[in-house]
């Protein structure tokens, strides 16, 4: 427990030690595993003998040979850990690419644009102001999803545009 907010550093070694030994979800392997090859030795397993600690223990003769050959294994499991994370972001980004609504105009579609400057200060109120304004005509269209917007009137209004901060404007 923090005694106060300024003695959060004292805690920062205990963080950072229950962050790499915990098994990460893309990963299905500690950090601690993937850097060392093998699982971290916790205080609690020193004080309180596990199998794991005492079998450590008798076969320190024979260490070095279960080293190479733990050394060799952590290249497989360090492949193995990229594997499933190129699984994991494959998965994040169908569920993401599911809830996009791909955005295109083309030459003389009417369309609205958010209204800009986005930031607000403290002494507008435009709590209740619409959030987009228009309509305006698209002039011309960019290989990079960017379109270039001008007025009604055939005014050009400003550097080109991304889809993004773009609808299209049904009259």
């Amino acid at each position: 427990m923090l005694k106060s907010q300024r003695d959060w550093d004292d805690k920062l070694g205990e963080c950072l030690q229950a962050y790499r030994t915990i098994i990460r979800t893309p990963m299905k392997a500690t950090p601690f595993s993937l850097v060392y090859g093998c699982e971290a030795v916790l205080p609690l397993e020193i004080r309180i003998p596990s199998l794991r600690v005492a079998l450590t223990v008798e076969m320190a003769n024979e260490k070095h040979q279960l080293r190479l050959q733990e050394l060799e294994a952590l290249d497989e499991k360090r492949l193995q850990a990229q594997q499933q994370i190129e699984l994991y972001q494959a998965r994040i980004t169908g569920a993401f690419n599911k809830k996009v609504k791909e955005r295109t105009f083309k030459k003389g579609d009417l369309v609205l644009t958010v209204r800009r400057p986005m930031v607000m200060t403290h002494k507008t109120k435009r709590k209740f102001q619409p959030k987009w304004e228009g309509p305006f005509v698209v002039e011309s269209v960019y290989l990079n999803g960017a379109y270039r917007i001008i007025t009604p009137d055939g005014d050009t209004l400003m550097m080109p545009i991304n889809d993004k901060f773009l609808k299209k404007y049904y009259p």
